[in-house]
């Protein structure tokens, strides 16, 4: 999959020069020849083929789109939170003047510390990037192709794991009496807190749901090199139709 990847253009440009010369040879046969024929029916058939796969494909790129998505929502969460909980540290943790606030303060910390995780989905995007059909095309030499990065970029985000995030609760036992105590005491600051554990679960929310939108992609990776069986044979056979053409516009008239 990496070879195929990192070398699109160039097995397609290859599989267009192999029909190219194979049509060359074609021309020492007259208009109307049997070859003529085959060669037409081979156009025909690979051509419709290529229709097919691309329906095919179109929802494989269907996928990635909602994918990308995926990654823009999740990580817009991931920053909406970083921002509401830095700003709750410097309203009230910096100092905390309460035994109660000093709990929300730990807790709002350890929430932060776990999303240090979301680091990774600037990589979901990466590797979207590589496996989306034909997106960014690159012309290289089959010596010098280098699949390594992108299947290290794939087993980071095999190994993505959003249950990570769950190893702090948002409303634990001492998290929830500190809650409670604020609310009689400074009901703001207990709204407040509670406004981040909502964003926090959520947050969890959106992350598994790109790991499961990155896992259907993962799937059906399969289609990416059907989608390139499929450019590679219409580009063979596309100097077939364009041969059969020109001879029958050199054949003379009767």
């Amino acid at each position: 999959m990496s070879f195929i990847a990192d070398n699109q253009l160039l097995l397609i440009l290859l599989c267009f020069a192999a029909g190219l010369a194979t049509t060359a040879l074609l021309f020492r046969k007259p208009a109307g020849h049997q070859a003529w024929k085959l060669a037409d029916l081979i156009w025909v058939l690979l051509g419709g083929f290529g229709a097919l796969v691309a329906v095919v494909s179109g929802i494989y790129a269907a996928d990635t789109s909602k994918l990308e998505r995926q990654i823009d929502i999740a990580f817009a969460a991931t920053s909406a939170f970083d921002r509401d909980a830095a700003r709750f540290r410097l309203r009230f943790c910096e100092p905390a003047y309460d035994a109660d606030i000093a709990v929300l303060c730990d807790k709002v910390e350890f929430l932060s510390a776990s999303t240090a995780g979301n680091a990774a989905l600037p990589l979901f995007i990466a590797v979207t990037d590589e496996v989306a059909p034909l997106q960014g095309l690159r012309l290289r030499l089959p010596g010098l192709a280098r699949g390594s990065g992108m299947q290290q970029m794939a087993a980071r985000a095999d190994a993505f794991d959003p249950e990570a995030f769950l190893v702090f609760t948002t409303l634990d036992t001492p998290t929830r009496a500190a809650v409670d105590n604020m609310r009689r005491k400074v009901p703001a600051i207990a709204g407040d807190y509670l406004i981040l554990a909502r964003a926090y679960d959520a947050l969890i929310d959106q992350v598994a749901k790109l790991k499961r939108e990155w896992e259907v992609l993962q799937d059906s990776r399969h289609i990416l090199a059907l989608h390139l069986v499929a450019l590679c044979l219409v580009s063979f056979a596309a100097p077939f139709r364009l041969g059969k053409s020109l001879v029958e516009l050199r054949r003379p008239r009767r």
